[in-house]
């Protein structure tokens, strides 16, 4: 039996491009958001009424967050790697969150203008604790989120 039209979030997968490399196994994103600034317009009609009109403003910028399994991969430190020794072109790289249905085929691209990262996390380490996942958590910076 098919799935509900409105569960359709189940098998969903995500990966993140970062100047063409694409990072997979991506498991959460967080601080995902498409939002601007809202400017209040305040202004006099010819006939002395006083009106109030808001107008979009600049986009907002922001912090998203990504975890994924560490399996040996060092992707992400490669990315603090290049944007310390100046890569990017000091204006932060071209990036995309890419979300995949269960077949693994693209549906939609969230564009981050200007990502760069602020710093990566290890998740806590135990020894001997067999039944962990050690993770990883990413946290970048963008100046603004295009949906494509």
């Amino acid at each position: 039996m098919p799935l509900p039209d409105h569960d359709t979030s189940v098998g969903h997968s995500f990966a993140l491009e970062v100047d063409g490399i694409v990072i997979t196994q991506i498991t959460e994103v967080s601080g995902l958001r498409v939002g601007q600034d809202v400017i209040e317009f305040k202004s006099t009609t010819p006939d002395g009424q006083y009106v109030v009109q808001t107008v979009p403003g600049r986009p907002d910028a922001g912090e998203l967050t990504l975890v994924r399994p560490q399996r040996g991969g060092n992707s992400f430190e490669a990315w603090i790697a290049d944007v310390r020794a100046g890569g990017g072109g000091g204006g932060g790289s071209a990036a995309a969150v890419v979300l995949f249905d269960a077949d693994g085929t693209p549906i939609k691209r969230y564009k981050l203008v200007a990502a760069a990262p602020k710093h990566l996390e290890v998740s806590t380490i135990t020894s001997g604790d067999d039944a962990g996942v050690l993770t990883e958590k990413l946290v970048l910076t963008y100046e603004a989120v295009e949906v494509e």
